[in-house]
């Protein structure tokens, strides 16, 4: 499914930013071009009204000038003498030549002879145009007209827009070479960036079916005790009765607080977790916890001993009722985890701006590949499985109320063997 899903999401992103890439790309050669084509019409037209200028200024129009003119066939010149062609234009005495001035003449002639009535008005006049041939050239073209005397001369400029063209399509390409570069960039990134953000969902939702399996699992054990002893209670004697009725009672509470402890991590998810800060004197708190903790610790033959700071400490900023159950928790663990013999220790710290509640045991300790795993649902170390009544939830739960108070909760080795969880606090 997430690899289906991926593959829609690389489409879709890919997929317009492509699109948006395309359409940039194309108004920028759009704009850019025109602007080239104007900047060289605007060039071509600036060397005419120069040309005009010394038109005017020259009683004799020599060869040598029109040949210096013509910049190495950057422009072709056609001129005329009241309607007679100059013997400078033999030079270009070709069918083809001569049919491309006579199409440019009749072009200038029907398309703007309204614009050049009674042209003997005028000392000079010249108009440039875009021309394009019956052979499909494209020309820059400009008609200059001059009266001198009773003489008119007429002169016909073209320049070709092979040059313009050619610098255009090569633009084209190397445009063309960019894009596809940067589309197979973008489209590989997207696929990457696309299964990157997918990772954590798809991480979630493996974590959500492993919840639901372990859940399933932790509530039917309980259940298949409860049913069992249902049916044994209904066949056994008044005398036996109250020990089914007791195993029924301590799972049912197994249950219940295998329920509780789940919802406490639904409202977690939810963002709907209840924190209630008040000034809180931390002391007291783990006071009370010791003495909570006190006959599990005696019954269970281990010596559970709590270290507070001489010195009075400022209040902490807490949910007292949350920050006693992450104290219970761990000391639950610590607890039940240690074997007979060892010791238990509750101590608090401060240090700067933060508060250190340390729970350190001498029990069976935790492998350093299970240290960051121990704080996800249901997952109990593999020397903790025998455990019954530890759902492998606390510590999930303790990490997310410590959390949501701004501090960390970690663990290391006890010196000696055994785990210390270190809780983290702010002081406000």
């Amino acid at each position: 499914m997430f690899k289906k899903v991926q593959f829609r999401l690389t489409l879709m992103c890919g997929g317009i930013t492509t699109l948006i890439l395309v359409i940039m790309t194309l108004g920028y050669l759009y704009i850019s071009e025109n602007n080239l084509k104007d900047t060289q019409f605007l060039s071509f037209r600036n060397n005419i009204n120069t040309v005009t200028a010394n038109l005017e200024q020259q009683s004799v129009i020599k060869h040598e000038w029109l040949s210096k003119l013509e910049d190495n066939g950057k422009y072709m010149i056609f001129l005329m003498d009241n309607g007679i062609p100059f013997l400078f234009n033999s030079r270009w005495a070709r069918a083809d030549v001569e049919e491309l001035y006579t199409e440019a003449f009749a072009y200038y002639e029907n398309t703007f002879s309204v614009e050049l009535v009674e042209p003997a008005l005028y000392h000079s006049i010249h108009l440039e145009f875009t021309f394009s041939s019956a052979n499909g050239e494209d020309y820059f073209a400009s008609v200059i007209t001059l009266e001198k005397g009773k003489n008119i001369l007429q002169m016909l400029v073209l320049s070709s827009l092979a040059p313009m063209k050619e610098q255009l399509f090569n633009q084209r390409l190397l445009f063309l070479g960019i894009i596809s570069f940067v589309l197979i960039i973008l489209w590989i990134l997207s696929y990457a960036f696309t299964k990157l953000l997918l990772r954590p969902i798809e991480e979630n939702r493996k974590n959500q079916v492993q919840f639901v399996a372990s859940a399933s699992h932790e509530l039917r054990t309980p259940l298949a005790v409860i049913l069992s002893c249902l049916e044994s209670f209904k066949q056994a004697p008044e005398n036996k009765r109250e020990t089914f009725l007791n195993i029924m009672e301590s799972e049912s509470q197994r249950m219940s607080a295998l329920i509780e402890d789940m919802l406490d991590l639904s409202r977690s998810d939810n963002h709907s977790f209840s924190i209630e800060k008040e000034s809180t004197e931390l002391d007291t708190l783990l006071l009370n916890s010791y003495e909570a903790f006190e006959p599990m610790a005696k019954e269970r033959n281990l010596a559970l001993t709590v270290h507070l700071p001489d010195t009075s400490l400022p209040s902490c900023r807490c949910d007292k009722a949350r920050i006693e159950q992450v104290a219970a928790i761990l000391l639950h663990n610590a607890v039940s985890y240690t074997p007979a013999g060892g010791s238990v220790s509750l101590s608090l710290q401060q240090r700067k701006k933060h508060f250190l509640i340390i729970v350190s045991d001498t029990g069976i300790g935790i492998p350093n590949d299970e240290k960051e795993k121990i704080f996800h649902r249901f997952y109990r170390s593999e020397k903790s499985r025998s455990a019954k009544g530890h759902f492998g939830l606390g510590l999930c739960i303790a990490s997310e109320i410590v959390q949501a108070h701004n501090g960390s909760i970690r663990i290391t080795d006890t010196p000696g063997g055994g785990a210390t969880f270190t809780v983290c606090l702010p002081l406000s």
